[in-house]
């Protein structure tokens, strides 16, 4: 259940958000390497279960109001919460989203980056370049006193502009020892609207660009979301921290 109230992190809350995001972040890098052409998105999700309790970690999405996986894998067409499948196979030119968020003592690190498997057309390699650029142009909007419009604003501006879409349906969240609170971070919106950033608000900032509509539909499994055209959905997601001066992303290797 999602919070309303938004919760300012102490200090030592934010220490251990940075040791979650940074496992978070390792763990995208271990994977990278197997993301080509061949391995199935189940193959992916038993090893990123298998490195996570390695590292003594716990994967938050593994049994969430009944989420069936460890990671979520993203391919294609599916905007988000795409379940891992030993039938669903990768093949060149594919592009994947992998969304992992390890629990670190209690702590979330969530953070997600979209693959090209193997190489893409040039139209499949902008999208991503430029979903990669909207989440960047996001954070760079985050310090005390800015709105939450202003982040929906930056990414929607530059995404429309480059001929792309911004979904509406899924958003960034507050996140701590919860996995989802408030408040809500639209990766639309109007300068100067919604609420104002503090020092120790802790949220994700994760826009899904499409190529073609916003729009989305949901599947029969209850999870799945995919553009409503079918044309392809990209998307990067940082866990951010306000800081007293601006932003510190959380989920960074090192």
């Amino acid at each position: 259940m999602r919070t309303e109230q938004i919760v300012i992190l102490s200090p030592r809350e934010i220490e251990k958000m940075r040791k979650a995001g940074r496992l978070a972040a390792q763990l995208l890098q271990h994977l990278e390497p197997m993301v080509k052409p061949g391995v199935s998105t189940q193959k992916l999700n038993d090893e990123a279960e298998k490195w996570t309790k390695a590292h003594g970690a716990i994967s938050a999405p593994l049994g969430y109001k009944g989420f069936p996986k460890s990671i979520c894998t993203s391919v294609n067409e599916v905007i988000c919460h795409g379940i891992p499948n030993p039938r669903q196979i990768l093949r060149e030119g594919d592009i994947i989203n992998i969304d992992v968020t390890p629990i670190v003592d209690g702590y979330h690190g969530d953070t997600s980056k979209t693959f090209i498997v193997g190489s893409a057309k040039p139209s499949t390699q902008k999208l991503v370049e430029v979903t990669e650029k909207c989440l960047y142009l996001g954070i760079g909007e985050v310090k005390p006193g800015a709105k939450i419009g202003d982040i929906g604003a930056a990414i929607q501006e530059y995404a429309e502009a480059q001929g792309f879409s911004v979904v509406r349906e899924f958003v960034g969240h507050g996140i701590s020892n919860v996995f989802h609170t408030s408040p809500d971070i639209p990766h639309f919106g109007t300068r100067g609207k919604g609420k104002k950033l503090r020092p120790g608000m802790v949220f994700t900032i994760e826009p899904m660009i499409n190529e073609g509509t916003h729009e989305s539909e949901m599947l029969s499994d209850g999870w799945t979301a995919v553009t409503r055209d079918r044309k392809l959905s990209a998307q990067f997601e940082h866990t951010i921290a306000v800081t007293e001066d601006g932003v510190e992303i959380l989920t960074l290797p090192e």
